[in-house]
C-alpha cells in the first residue's frame, strides 16, 4: 500500500492529498512498516514521498511514533535493519532519515515535534557528522550522489549533517549558537575525525551560554547513549559532558554520570580515561558523589602506573583531594597498594606530582587502620632513601614536602634515632643512623641511591655519591682513611657517566681500593662527612 500510494502520487501532482485518509490509517496501524517501506522506496526523498511525510508528521495521532522511529534510524550508522511485514529486511541507510529532517525543518510550519525531540535529534546529528567523517561506505556514497542530484546539493555527507544541525538549531531560536561556531570556525573543526571532540566541547560551552535547559536536556541523552558501547564516539560525548558540569544544576542525573564515568575510567584509550578525569575532577566538590569516588580507587591505582603524566596528575589530585577530607581509617589492602605505587612518584618530573604523592602517602600514615600498619611499614622502609635525597632537592617546595613526609616515616616507624636528625635538619646524621641501624639493609638503600647518581639536579647527584660511600666507609672508623674517602669520591664522580651496570662497576672499584686500606681501627664517623655536615 506505502508503495502503490508513493508511486500513484508521482504519477498524479495534482491530487497529492486524495490519499492521505488512507496513509494516516495505515499509519496508525503500522508505523513502523510505513516509516521504514517510506524510507526503502523513496531514500532520497523525492516530492511525493516528501507530501506523505508531511502529512503523516503533521497529525497529533502518529507524528511522536513516526519522530521515534526515525530516531532509530538517525542513530544507527551507516544503517538500520529491522524487518517490515512483507518480509522485507533490506537496511535503511540513517543518511535517508537525514534528509528527510532537513526537508521537514526547510518548510515554514515546521512540526511542533521537532521542537519537543530536539535534544535527541541534536545527539543524533552530531553522531552522523562522526561517523560520516570516518567512514563513508560505497552503498551510503551512492546515496549520496542521487541525493546531490535531486536536492542540487554541493555538499559532503558530513557538511549536509552539520547544515541540518544548524537548521534545527535555527528552529529552537539558537541563531546565535550558530554564528558564534561559525566565526570561531567550530563547524569546520567539526568535520576533522582528530579535532571533532574539541568542537563538540566548544558547541557545549555555546550551548551552554544559550540555553541551560536545552543543555541539560542533551546531556541526559549523551548519557544514555554513553551507558551503550559507542566505540569511538565516547570521547567526544565526555568532551560535551566535561563542558557542561561545572555549571549545570546535576540533580536528577549525578548517578548516572557517576555510572557512566565509572565505566569508561577503565577504558582502553588514554583519551577517554583523561575526559573521564577532568570530569571527576570537576564533581569532586560534591558532597553526594564523594563516596562514589571512592569506590574507585582501584581504579585510581592502576591509573598512577601509566606513562601517561596529564592521567597521573589528574589521578594523583583526585587522591589528594579526598584523602584531603579523610575524617574514618583507611582500611589495609588501599593503603598498601596506594603506598606502593606511590613511593616511584616521589621522582616523578613533575613538582605537583611529587608533592601530592608526599601529601597522599602522609596522610596513609596518620589514618591507615590499626591492623594494617604492620603491612604498610615495608613501603614505609622503602619511601626513606627517596625522600632523603628529596630534602634536598631544589625545588624548595618539594624540599620541605619531603622532610615533612620523612619525618612522619620515621614516627610511623617509631624510630626515634631516625626521628630527631630529621627534626634538627642533620640529614647525614639520619643516614648515619640508617645504614647502621640495619646492615642487611644497606645493600637495599644503596641500590637505591643508585639512579640518583644520573639525576639532573646537581645537589641529589652529589648526595648519592656521599651516600654511597658512607655505607662502604663506616665499617673503619679512622680518620686516617679521610684520603681513601676522596679517592672513592672521584671513583664515584668518573662512574656517574656510566651507561650501564653502575652498581657492579662500583663494587669491584671499591673492593679493590678497601683490600688495600691500612687496617686501622677506632670509633667515630669519617671526618670528611663530619666536615662536610657541619
Amino acid at each position: 500500500m506505502v508503495r502503490y500510494i508513493h508511486q500513484w502520487l508521482m504519477a498524479n501532482e495534482s491530487a497529492e492529498h486524495k490519499m492521505d485518509k488512507t496513509l494516516l490509517d495505515l499509519t496508525d496501524a503500522q508505523p513502523d512498516d510505513v516509516v521504514m517501506t517510506l524510507l526503502r522506496v523513496a531514500p532520497s526523498c523525492d516530492r511525493a514521498a516528501m507530501s506523505m511525510w508531511m502529512m503523516i508528521m503533521s497529525t497529533p495521532k502518529t507524528v511522536e511514533e513516526v519522530q521515534q522511529i526515525l530516531l532509530d534510524v538517525l542513530g544507527n550508522w551507516p544503517e538500520y535493519s529491522t524487518c517490515t511485514s512483507d518480509g522485507d529486511k533490506r537496511g535503511v541507510f540513517a543518511l535517508a532519515a537525514t534528509v528527510v529532517m532537513w526537508k521537514i525543518l526547510q518548510e515554514p510550519c515546521c512540526p511542533h515535534v521537532l521542537i519537543v525531540f530536539f535534544p535527541q535529534l541534536f545527539v543524533h546529528l552530531l553522531f552522523q557528522v562522526f561517523f560520516s567523517t570516518l567512514d563513508m561506505p560505497d552503498e551510503v556514497d551512492t546515496l549520496w550522489k542521487r541525493c546531490q542530484e535531486q536536492h542540487s546539493l554541493a555538499i559532503s555527507p558530513n557538511r549536509f549533517a552539520v547544515q541540518t544541525l544548524k537548521s534545527l538549531l535555527c528552529l529552537v531560536q539558537c541563531e546565535r549558537v550558530v554564528v558564534s561556531m561559525e566565526r570561531k570556525r567550530g563547524w569546520d573543526t567539526l568535520l576533522c575525525v582528530d579535532t571533532h571532540h574539541y568542537a563538540v566541547g566548544l558547541l557545549a560551552r555555546e550551548m551552554g551560554h544559550a540555553s541551560m535547559h536545552l543543555c541539560k536536556s542533551i546531556l541526559c541523552c549523551l548519557l544514555e547513549m554513553l551507558s551503550k558501547d559507542m566505540q569511538y564516539w565516547d570521547f567526544p560525548t565526555l568532551a560535551f559532558l566535561v563542558e557542561v558540569l561545572e555549571c549545570m544544576d546535576l540533580s536528577g542525573c549525578s548517578d548516572s554520570i557517576m555510572n557512566v564515568l565509572s565505566r569508561h575510567l577503565r577504558s582502553q584509550r588514554t583519551e577517554t580515561r583523561r575526559q573521564v578525569l577532568r570530569a571527576l575532577l570537576l564533581l569532586r566538590d560534591d558532597p553526594s558523589l564523594t563516596q562514589r569516588m571512592w569506590t574507585l580507587t582501584k581504579s585510581f591505582v592502576e591509573l598512577l602506573q601509566e606513562n601517561d603524566s596529564d592521567v597521573i596528575r589528574m589521578t594523583i589530585f583526585l587522591l589528594s583531594y579526598l584523602f584531603l577530607d579523610k575524617d574514618t581509617p583507611i582500611p589495609s589492602p588501599i593503603a598498601l597498594t596506594l603506598a606502593e605505587v606511590l613511593l616511584p612518584l616521589f621522582d616523578n618530573d613533575d613538582s605537583q606530582v611529587q608533592l601530592l604523592s608526599m601529601f597522599v602517602f602522609r596522610t596513609l600514615m596518620s589514618f591507615v587502620v590499626e591492623e594494617g600498619r604492620k603491612p604498610l611499614k615495608r613501603p614505609v622502609c622503602q619511601s626513606l632513601v627517596p625522600l632523603f635525597f628529596h630534602c634536598q632537592d631544589e625545588n624548595l617546595l618539594v624540599a620541605e614536602a619531603s622532610r615533612t613526609t620523612l619525618l612522619r616515616a620515621a614516627q610511623f616507624l617509631k624510630k626515634r634515632d631516625l626521628e630527631k636528625p630529621v627534626k634538627k635538619e642533620k640529614l647525614w646524621k639520619f643516614v648515619e643512623v640508617l645504614l647502621a641501624d640495619d646492615r642487611s639493609r644497606a645493600e637495599e638503600h644503596v641500590r637505591q641511591a643508585l639512579p640518583y647518581l644520573e639525576s639532573p639536579q646537581e645537589p641529589l647527584r652529589e648526595a648519592a655519591i656521599r651516600f654511597i660511600a658512607l655505607e662502604h666507609l663506616t665499617e673503619d672508623i679512622s680518620t686516617v682513611v679521610s684520603d681513601l674517602a676522596l679517592q672513592t669520591l672521584y671513583v664515584l664522580r668518573a662512574l656517574q657517566s656510566g651507561r650501564y651496570s653502575v652498581f657492579q662497576r662500583l663494587q669491584d672499584q671499591f673492593r679493590r681500593a678497601w683490600k688495600m686500606r691500612p687496617r686501622l681501627s677506632g670509633f667515630g664517623w669519617l671526618h670528611c662527612w663530619r666536615s662536610a655536615e657541619s
